[in-house]
């Protein structure tokens, strides 16, 4: 026997960051959430799974209109074996307004209590609670009842659980030795959206199989869900299958020794090779970032727009499946450029030296921000005020362009 454990499919969630992209086609982004779960569908039919679950999220908000649980509807309909989910966090019963009556094979478990559910046919007894806010501080799982002798149990539960790095909100939040203490074979978890296994080795499993489509350049590498085998009423091990249409990548291109604008392009030509070869046959959006001590840093700085466009069509030239969000500079010019030039060395100290005023680290803030103010903001979000440390961060790039600059006029 099979089941398959998936979370947070976020359905008809629009990809984010891409409004002003318009390098990508829209046929490669549209109803990327769609066309991932209807994969999850076709890997239960194939897998011949026993049932699924869906450990909360199955959608990422209200309804715009009911299109989205009629698609829903439909792919149960193909499914044609029990589906047990728990609402989260995106789509508590506070959240979403519309509904449709679930098919006759959708379990959903309740908002107000700790529910258990039979599936005598195959011996298993699933535990779980849906939100029935957004807002859910508690520990949902203390109130998790007792496991069922002689039978499978499985845990449903939509969590931050430990998340220290904080990648995701505080919800539910639980400690694994709470979980292990419950003595059920598996906790099948959602809310974190990358694939995570919190007691490796089992005993029990406590699995987050991450989100099953990426929806922006955060989210990279494979998205999927995990098959469970089970034996004699025992789990015998986990499988990720991928499921995700489109991948993204952080893709870092390390300048360190650059001399030539040629130099630059073979290296991002050969990082987003390797990026293109891991995302299979799918579609990759990378977000290219620039890294290291080169000495066309000042170059890069003056003109942003002339090495973006050569990353872009060093991506067209990788492959024709291969997009860029965006490339992030984050160079540096080589260290000690200045030894045996006594003038620039003492221009540069001088340069830099005038922002410990806070005089005219104020007038600077003022100044920008000002203009800032003026320049239309990018898709649907504002443009953050600049502070101190992104003025300072500011005068190094100026630096380099005055340098480049004094240079060439002093050049024979």
């Amino acid at each position: 026997m099979k089941f398959l454990h998936a979370a947070d499919i976020h359905l008809d969630s629009p990809l984010t960051g891409l409004a002003s992209r318009r390098q990508i086609p829209t046929e490669i982004t549209r109803d990327c959430t769609r066309r991932a779960f209807a994969n999850l569908v076709d890997l239960a039919i194939a897998e011949d799974v026993a049932f699924v679950i869906i450990a909360g999220d199955l959608y990422d908000g209200d309804w715009r209109d009911y299109s989205t649980g009629l698609f829903f509807a439909q792919e149960m309909q193909r499914l044609k074996r029990p589906c047990f989910l728990i609402r989260g966090n995106h789509d508590a019963q506070s959240v979403i307004t519309r509904n449709l009556t679930p098919p006759p094979n959708v379990a959903e478990f309740s908002s107000h209590t700790c529910e258990t559910k039979l599936l005598e046919s195959v011996g298993v007894a699933l535990h779980g609670r849906s939100f029935p806010h957004r807002e859910v501080p508690e520990d949902l799982s203390a109130s998790y009842r007792a496991p069922i002798p002689g039978m499978l149990n499985i845990g449903i539960l939509h969590t931050s659980a430990e998340d220290t790095a904080g990648e995701h909100a505080t919800y539910a939040p639980c400690r694994i030795e709470g979980l292990i203490a419950k003595q059920y074979d598996y906790w099948a978890l959602g809310h974190i959206h990358q694939r995570r296994e919190l007691n490796p080795g089992g005993n029990p499993w406590i699995v987050f199989p991450g989100n099953i489509q990426g929806r922006h350049a955060k989210e990279t590498g494979a998205k999927g869900c995990t098959v469970v085998d089970v034996q004699d009423g025992a789990i015998t091990g986990l499988r990720h299958h991928d499921l995700d249409v489109l991948r993204w990548a952080a893709v870092d291109v390390a300048l360190d020794g650059a001399e030539t604008l040629a130099d630059i392009t073979t290296r991002m030509r050969d990082e987003l090779t390797a990026a293109l070869a891991q995302s299979g046959d799918r579609p990759l959006i990378a977000r290219v970032s620039l890294t290291g001590a080169t000495a066309c840093h000042a170059g890069l700085a003056a003109d942003p727009e002339a090495i973006e466009a050569e990353c872009r069509a060093a991506a067209a030239a990788v492959g024709d499946s291969l997009y860029i969000e965006k490339l992030q500079l984050r160079t540096r010019a080589p260290a000690d450029p200045l030894v045996g030039d006594d003038a620039l060395a003492a221009l540069r100290q001088t340069f830099l030296q005038v922002l410990d005023d806070p005089d005219v680290t104020k007038r600077l803030l003022d100044d920008f921000n000002r203009m800032n103010s003026l320049i239309p903001a990018t898709g649907q979000r504002t443009r953050p005020p600049l502070s101190e440390p992104d003025i300072r961060a500011l005068s190094q790039d100026a630096w380099a362009i005055v340098e480049r600059a004094l240079r060439q006029e002093r050049a024979p």
